[in-house]
């Protein structure tokens, strides 16, 4: 008997091949599947690692685009003459209100002079109402008609906040303005040692927290030998601005640690007056008294190269005060110190006398200078030449009544005063 056809007219032989073959393909797709499946959490980081090809970010060329249109003056709309010379920083208005609501306020609510003349506009209307009450209706449409249109051309008329200004800028110097405007135009500047301080305050002042932060932490990497000196002699232009206090406090700190190697840095002899006798007054100065006098003699051989009316000693009679003589070996004294003629001879003397014999020189008399203006309680202090007013914020080593004790030690210094901002040292003497 024959056997049926399968489906399709196919016999039952090649009927049941093409099952076993469905069957194979259905179960191999079944493993790959799962083995895909298997993948999961892997694949899936896999593709969320890819870079999404949508998203296109050219945050370098946009800076290197707003530094160019900063220093294209035809390009920009304000020009601050800033410090004592004048120089010209130029910039974008909307940029620095943008990006600083200090500037939004300085150069967009400012009064103008367009806004002193409101009073015109009220006089057209008092005109135009006593016209109305003694012309026709027609006129009086053809009036209500004109003030509508003068209404309308109101506002299209360029504002005088759209003109070209110039702002005067005393409180920074050129070089830290312009860093500040190159930050507020591209979003990035390179912090420099020098400029530090003036940039750390000029960001503080224009409400540019982000800035200010980067350049406290930049502080903690930045104070070293070779830098101390550059952010000691900023210090005094910027000590009224509360973010100066901290960082003199630190690099002080620092000076008092390294006081050998920063004496003897070239650098010292460019700091001002009464920064050398702060740091010469410091009681934790790590530095030997020889070391202490050959810093004030290197300081005033180079003062004196530029003020040649005074004399070398006359000088150093300002820092005599603060080295301990005494201290200084017997034959150092007498080979390096005494033949110079800067310190008078009875220094010499006590100081020898007390090294052999302690107890036969007064106190006193290892350095009179010292106790005669610690008497008089004089404050060395320079007050800030953008200060007017004359403000009690200084950087000083203030004057104390205390005398120093038998082993001639030094005035204490370092202390941060709660009251006018000070950073200071007890010692005395005017700078």
């Amino acid at each position: 008997m024959p056997e049926a056809a399968g489906p399709s007219g196919l016999g039952p032989g090649t009927s049941a091949a093409l099952g076993a073959t469905l069957g194979a393909s259905l179960g191999a797709g079944l493993a790959d599947g799962a083995g895909v499946s298997g993948l999961g959490g892997e694949g899936a980081a896999a593709l969320s690692d890819e870079p999404d090809l949508n998203i296109f970010e050219n945050k370098s060329g946009l800076a290197e685009d707003m530094k160019f249109l900063a220093s294209m003056p035809e390009l920009c709309d304000v020009t601050f003459m800033v410090g004592e010379s004048r120089e010209p920083v130029c910039a974008v208005k909307a940029v620095l209100a943008a990006r600083s609501k200090v500037f939004h306020k300085m150069l967009y609510q400012a009064p103008s002079p367009q806004r002193k003349k409101d009073s015109a506009p009220k006089e057209n209307k008092l005109r135009l109402f006593l016209k109305r009450s003694s012309e026709p209706l027609l006129n009086l449409q053809n009036a209500a008609q004109q003030r509508g249109y003068t209404q309308q051309l109101a506002p299209i008329q360029e504002p005088a906040s759209s003109q070209h200004q110039t702002v005067h800028v005393e409180e920074f110097e050129p070089d830290v303005f312009r860093q500040l405007i190159e930050y507020i135009h591209t979003g990035c500047v390179t912090l420099q040692p020098r400029t530090l301080l003036g940039v750390m305050n000029a960001a503080d002042f224009y409400g540019l927290d982000e800035l200010r932060r980067a350049c406290a932490g930049f502080v903690q990497c930045c104070i070293n030998v070779d830098t101390v000196c550059a952010l000691l002699a900023s210090a005094e232009r910027y000590i009224q601005y509360k973010c100066t206090k901290n960082l003199v406090q630190k690099v002080l700190e620092f000076v008092d640690e390294h006081g050998n190697e920063v004496l003897n840095l070239g650098s010292f002899t460019l700091l001002p007056q009464h920064v050398v006798r702060l740091i010469l007054s410091r009681e934790d100065l790590r530095a030997d008294e020889f070391t202490k006098f050959q810093a004030a003699l290197m300081w005033g051989k180079k003062y004196c190269d530029s003020n040649s009316h005074i004399s070398l000693k006359e000088v150093i009679g300002n820092f005599i005060e603060f080295i301990q003589f005494h201290k200084i070996p017997a034959n150092v004294l007498m080979r390096e110190v005494h033949p110079l003629n800067l310190v008078s001879a009875s220094i010499i003397m006590n100081a020898l006398a007390y090294q052999a014999d302690p107890t036969s020189v007064d106190p006193g008399k290892l350095s009179p200078n010292r106790v005669r203006r610690s008497g008089q309680g004089r404050s060395m202090s320079v007050q800030s030449s953008l200060d007017p007013c004359g403000s009690n914020t200084t950087l000083s080593s203030s004057g104390s009544s205390e005398m120093i004790s038998s082993e001639g030690g030094g005035a204490s210094g370092g202390a941060a005063s709660n009251s006018g901002n000070k950073h200071s040292g007890t010692g005395s003497g005017n700078s």
